[in-house]
């Protein structure tokens, strides 16, 4: 084959491969139009269209007296249609729109946003995102007179897509017991445990997607509207709360602690007043990082508080009296192989069982308990159980921790373990369970549930409530009760909290001072605590103070938390006058005496005298604006006070106010001393005087 047949061979094999290859395509474009057109219309649609859910707005959570704790404020995208306005509208806007976005949001100049929004409309694009930053109710109202945006969204293109953000008027005040949810639906506190509630329902619509991978929503009759959440109600009392997050801070603070928590109930109800949580970030800074007052963070051996249970359990088995007497020794005791010690150096020798626990002996408590219950532990553990301490609580809010009490049949029981745990150690409890017990003692033996939500509501219309739970309607027996509530008042008017004892209301409490476990090992750092109730006649609150590892010398639950329970404790006494002593008035005698008058201007004493029923007529010569007051038969005569043109007036008997208008009227200069009423004059009344001329006036 010569060179020429090659070529043409060659030409022919290319002209084939075109035709094959165009014959291809045009049967891919026909199976695509024809025979699988719904596939790649449904592939389409699919791309294009999405059915999104829509947020609903979420419920606010408010405190006992209507502040708002948490709230949803709705901003908003601001996104544009370049395409809607006419062009008339558009080219004479344009460039004042650019303008007016470039000032408000500042990330971009007045030529780069005309450009942005010319640009979308050369191509057509439908739905353009002005500003990554969402804008505000009145950033809103404010864009709406802009020019093309004033033309509204059909006219003008203008899109104003809701945000809702969470907001608390209160900023840190309880903010871990408000707490929050995220993205994946995981949280802490009311935000959480409530947000079934506070959630709504979300609504569904479709949504297009746009050039530049923005989604714009096609409102439709397809479109399902989410239904907003509904507002809760708690018993968090602002001003409380306030109180007890300021005290906790300064005393963490000043004893550089690890974390404390403060939380405050109502006896009755169960209703929780106050709950504070601060742990320590920073040297000197606290945040409220984990709710130790329920949670696993501050589930801990809870030390001598556990004792009023120890007391108890005695008071309720055995026949012993608060009087009957326990030798301590020289403070230390040997429970088999580990040694017990009270704080006292050298001990407290004999004591009675008030004293005992007012001074919390650890040595009394513990020989008493492993003295009845040593060959029956069980029994103990059956009291215990019985004064709902080993049940985790009911609470509203999620996280609340598993309370620890070892069973005498487990294989770590030991010897030891009786004594220890008489003292509140090889026991672990959150603080708020044992505030319910403690509560459970002002309240007459009965345990209510801690509460802390009490409603829920669309605006003012009130749709659920959430009542007091009794637990355990009597926890010992009125007997028992009478003792340990007078123990408790002994422990502050002559025991270990008498630091916080005060003359204006009575407190029952106990202090607590536990050495921390760590790594197995109990070392030279304390938990230190204070629970109790007031005021103890009739106690309406009830309170516990923990504050973890303080440092510094003074570290017991006397010196460090009981102080922060005064505090709170003190102001609520101030403001709420129901737990106040009723105050009997004493009738004063009735007096038949005039109170003394010396006069003035006239309107005014006679105002006087009608308002306090003092009967009082007016002479017949008295005509001018100033008089003075005689008595005749029990009644006030005014008498006229004369000022006589070119003589000095008398002004005794008047207060300051009308004997300056009278003397500085008729042209004198006057000086005065003292206060009261005028008793004196420099110049006698009716001597002649010159205009400009001083006279002083004594005042008494």
């Amino acid at each position: 084959m010569n060179i020429k047949q090659s070529i043409v061979l060659r030409l022919r094999l290319v002209f084939i491969g075109i035709s094959l290859f165009g014959f291809a395509i045009v049967y891919k474009i026909i199976r695509i139009q024809y025979i699988e057109s719904e596939k790649w219309e449904e592939i389409a649609v699919n791309n294009l269209y999405d059915l999104r859910e829509i947020q609903p707005t979420r419920g606010n959570i408010f405190s006992s007296d209507g502040s708002l704790l948490a709230t949803s404020i709705p901003f908003y995208k601001v996104c544009f249609d370049p395409t809607k306005a006419d062009k008339q509208v558009f080219s004479k806007g344009i460039d004042s729109l650019a303008l007016l976005l470039s000032r408000y949001f500042k990330d971009k100049s007045t030529a780069e946003y005309k450009r942005k929004i010319i640009d979308a409309r050369k191509k057509h694009k439908q739905y353009i995102v002005l500003s990554a930053t969402p804008i505000n109710y009145q950033g809103k109202k404010q864009m709406t007179s802009w020019p093309i945006f004033r033309e509204g969204r059909m006219k003008g293109g203008v899109m104003f897509e809701k945000i809702d953000k969470r907001f608390r008027p209160f900023s840190f005040l309880a903010r871990r017991t408000i707490g929050f949810v995220n993205e994946d639906n995981k949280g802490a506190g009311i935000e959480y445990s409530f947000n079934h509630i506070l959630a709504g329902k979300n609504g569904k619509a479709w949504f297009r997607k746009m050039s530049g991978g923005n989604w714009r929503p096609i409102h439709d009759e397809d479109e399902v509207t989410p239904i907003d959440g509904l507002d809760i109600v708690t018993t968090i009392d602002i001003n409380i709360q306030d109180v007890a997050e300021s005290s906790l801070l300064n005393h963490l603070t000043k004893h550089d602690a690890d974390y404390g928590c403060v939380v405050l109930m109502e006896v009755a109800t169960g209703e929780i007043k106050a709950i504070a949580n601060l742990g320590r970030v920073n040297t000197g800074v606290y945040t409220e990082d984990n709710n130790y007052a329920l949670g696993n963070a501050g589930l801990s051996e809870p030390g001598s508080t556990f004792k009023l249970a120890s007391v108890m359990a005695l008071l309720e088995e055995t026949d012993i009296q608060l009087s009957d007497s326990i030798e301590t020794g020289m403070g230390e005791y040997d429970f088999y192989d580990r040694t017990m010690r009270d704080s006292k150096p050298g001990g407290y020798g004999t004591l009675t069982l008030q004293q005992a626990f007012e001074k919390s002996s650890n040595i009394a408590i513990s020989k008493k308990v492993n003295e009845y219950f040593g060959a029956k532990p069980e029994k103990f553990i059956e009291y215990i159980e019985k004064f709902g301490l080993t049940q985790p609580l009911s609470f509203q809010m999620e996280g609340v921790a598993k309370p620890f009490v070892k069973s005498p049949k487990s294989k770590h029981w030991s010897g030891t373990t009786l004594p220890w745990m008489s003292i509140g150690y090889e026991v672990s409890l959150t603080p708020l369970q044992t505030l319910t017990f403690y509560n459970a003692i002002a309240n007459n033996g009965k345990m209510v549930r801690p509460l802390i939500v009490k409603e829920t509501r669309v605006a003012d219309q009130v749709l659920d409530t959430y009542a007091t739970d009794v637990v355990i309607d009597k926890i010992c027996s009125d007997e028992t009760l009478e003792k340990v509530k007078q123990m408790l008042v002994g422990v502050v008017d002559n025991g270990t909290a008498k630091n916080i004892h005060t003359e204006y209301y009575k407190i029952g409490g106990k202090t607590g001072t536990a050495q921390k476990l760590v790594q197995q090992i109990y070392t030279k750092s304390y938990y230190t605590s204070f629970v109790g109730f007031f005021p103890a006649e009739k106690p309406k609150y009830s309170c516990i103070v923990i504050i973890d590892n303080p440092k510094g010398f003074q570290n017991y639950g006397a010196d460090v938390a009981a102080p922060v329970f005064k505090e709170v404790a003190d102001k609520i006494f101030a403001t709420d006058l129901s737990i106040h002593p009723t105050v009997v008035p004493v009738p004063m005698p009735r007096l038949e005496v005039f109170p003394k008058i010396g006069g003035g201007f006239f309107d005014e004493c006679q105002y006087l005298c009608n308002a306090l029923k003092i009967p009082n007529h007016t002479a017949p010569s008295a005509t001018g604006d100033f008089v003075t007051a005689t008595i005749e038969n029990q009644t006030i005569v005014w008498q006229d006070r004369s000022i006589k043109k070119g003589v000095v007036p008398n002004v005794s008997g008047l207060r300051l106010r009308d004997a300056l208008y009278i003397l500085e009227n008729i042209g004198m200069r006057v000086k005065y001393l003292g206060t009261g009423r005028v008793v004196e004059q420099s110049i006698l009344p009716q001597q002649p005087y010159t205009k400009g001329q001083i006279i002083t006036i004594t005042l008494k």
